[in-house]
């Protein structure tokens, strides 16, 4: 294999990287205000007056950002494997 076939082949695999990157950005940015507009419409439909009501909306909020947290530090903990592993590749081709 040639050097120029290595490099097309590197040059489209990273620009197919990028287009998925932006569309995962788009998804999560949908997701976001999708999520945004049932938080409001929630509070909206809700009885302030009702201690039950109030009391199943901290509940959810607190598992909400349970999860939120953890989906967090899960994304931190992929980035550094990443960086590790990319640094490893780069050690190794020198």
């Amino acid at each position: 294999m040639s050097s120029r076939d290595v490099d097309a082949i590197r040059e489209s695999v990273l620009d197919s990287m990028e287009r998925q990157q932006r569309a995962v950005k788009l998804a999560i940015a949908a997701a976001a205000l999708f999520e945004a507009l049932l938080l409001v419409s929630a509070f909206l439909i809700m009885d302030w007056n009702d201690t039950t009501h109030r009391l199943i909306v901290v509940l959810s909020v607190l598992s909400y950002m349970i999860l939120a947290i953890g989906l967090i530090a899960l994304g931190a903990h992929v980035s550094s494997s990443v960086s590790r592993i990319v640094a490893v590749l780069e050690a190794d081709r020198r």
